[in-house]
């Protein structure tokens, strides 16, 4: 008889991922405004509503649901980070405490936000939790809670602190960079050698079944920490083009500051170049230890699916 697991963010990309590499195994019911294209048993439902809802009891809760990454335009926006990521998972716990019986395991997908590093070498999850925008904010008051909630309903917590995810069709940055790359609009700056930590978000999927047997809180990346130069080349590599055209720092840094001046309708700014520029990178060792964690490397996997 399969597991029954409680999915919340399943209609997003790494949910998608994650029904995709473990439904032939497990039960899922997922959670969620919007209905995943999977189907199966679905519990429409806005977590940041503040209502309890009727959940049924369940072994594992895998809480995906959450505000991306972003920087907010208004205090509307900013205050949406915290009622979805924060009172979203205080609805969900208050939700299953009204269900026949708790899950046994509930695993949280958090951020290396967190830590609120814009710079660093293998950073570990003993690393102070500093982040202070909204999101790593949120995400740590969440993190706070559960670390309260299941220590009193005996409920065995995992926290998945994840850097920029990789897969087939990913949102955000790297889509943008994929996206680029294509159409030729893409430029490499300067030495584009600076590193950054990410992960195959297939691998981040199999993994569950062992990191909610075992709990804990675990950085989880390739393991490789690939510059943007080798994240670039791979991606130009499986398109079958050239590795994109570049322009040396100081032209980057001029149209950076140009940015500041122009406002968000420009591609890039000041803020946007040290982060392009500068290594953050995250330790999985403790994973790999405690989880037999064996990640791909994402840059053999990339050139495949782009």
């Amino acid at each position: 008889m399969k597991i029954d697991i409680l999915l919340t963010g399943a209609s997003g990309f790494l949910g998608g991922e994650i029904i995709g590499t473990l439904d032939g195994r497990y039960h899922f019911i997922t959670l969620g405004r919007q209905s995943p294209v999977s189907g199966g048993r679905h519990i429409a439902a806005d977590l940041g509503s503040g209502m309890v809802i009727n959940l049924p009891a369940v072994k594992y809760v895998i809480h995906c649901a959450g505000k991306a990454h972003s920087i907010p335009g208004n205090v509307a926006e900013r205050e949406d980070f915290y009622k979805v990521n924060f009172q979203g998972t205080v609805n969900l716990c208050q939700s299953l405490e009204k269900a026949t019986a708790l899950p046994e395991a509930f695993v949280f997908i958090s951020t290396v936000a967190v830590y609120g590093k814009e710079e660093g070498v293998l950073i570990a999850e003993d690393h102070p939790l500093a982040g202070d925008t909204p999101y790593a904010e949120s995400k740590i008051m969440a993190e706070q809670y559960l670390e309260e909630w299941c220590a009193k309903h005996q409920v065995k917590l995992s926290i998945l602190r994840l850097p920029l995810i990789a897969g087939s069709n990913p949102p955000g940055n790297l889509k943008a960079m994929i996206r680029g790359i294509r159409s030729g609009k893409y430029l490499s700056i300067g030495k584009a050698n600076a590193k950054k930590s990410i992960v195959w978000a297939k691998d981040i999927a199999a993994i569950l079944p062992a990191v909610a047997e075992i709990g804990g809180t675990y950085n989880l990346t390739d393991g490789d920490h690939p510059s943007f130069r080798e994240l670039e080349h791979s991606i130009a590599r499986g398109m079958g083009k050239k590795d994109p055209l570049r322009i040396p720092f100081p032209v980057a840094k001029l149209l950076a500051l140009m940015g500041d001046l122009l406002g968000d309708k420009f591609p890039v700014n000041s803020s946007k170049l040290k982060k392009i520029t500068t290594t953050l990178t995250f330790s999985d060792v403790k994973a790999r230890n405690l989880l037999n964690w064996k990640p791909s490397v994402v840059t053999e996997k990339i050139r495949f699916i782009v």
